[in-house]
């Protein structure tokens, strides 16, 4: 192996390191104890070389909301492929979303809540997160009253992460959970 690849091999080692510990710190204590000093101890390297990888906190929440984006599509297609028919599928796919935000708090938090350097709804929104959002296009557009299923999957996620935040905050009724995933369904998937 050449020493230029050794180099890029422990270079990425690194890179997935920070961004495992920042992810580990911020589920176990919150986004605010995520600092480049934290994180330098923590992996047991200089802040230099943090800020070799990444140009500060805001630059890391950015990385590990990407990582973020990839997981939750991931999820999404497998419980939208699960399911039996269209209808299924939708609901499948709600569910999933929200038992991912409920399993990784300060995961979705990175990546709906806190700044960082993502475009959303732009030339410049990365592929994953085109991704995530495709899925949900794909769960609605079968099921979806006619028109735009981009708009329709747009107000699903919107209902969704309501439901989230409002949810984490306990401004709704825990026990309705299914009844709010059911009457989102009824608007969406009347058939079902």
């Amino acid at each position: 192996m050449s020493i230029r690849a050794r180099r890029e091999r422990e270079y990425q080692r690194r890179n997935q390191l920070i961004l495992d510990t920042a992810r580990r710190l911020a589920e176990a204590e919150g986004w605010h104890a995520v600092t480049t000093r934290r994180l330098a101890e923590e992996i047991e390297y200089s802040q230099p070389v943090l800020y070799s990888h990444f140009h500060g906190k805001e630059a890391i929440v950015g990385a590990v909301a990407l990582k973020g984006f990839e997981e939750l599509t991931g999820t999404l297609r497998a419980a939208r492929k699960s399911a039996d028919d269209s209808t299924a599928a939708l609901r499948a796919v709600i569910e999933t979303y929200l038992d991912f935000a409920g399993a990784n708090p300060a995961l979705y938090s990175a990546m709906f809540e806190l700044s960082t350097p993502l475009a959303f709804a732009s030339a410049e929104t990365p592929g994953p997160l085109i991704e995530t959002f495709g899925e949900l296009i794909a769960a609605v557009v079968a099921v979806a009253p006619a028109g735009d299923a981009e708009l329709a999957a747009e107000v699903i996620w919107g209902a969704l992460h309501g439901m989230v935040v409002l949810e984490r905050s306990g401004r709704l009724r825990p026990a309705l959970i299914r009844e709010r995933v059911d009457l989102l369904l009824a608007r969406f998937a009347p058939e079902g």
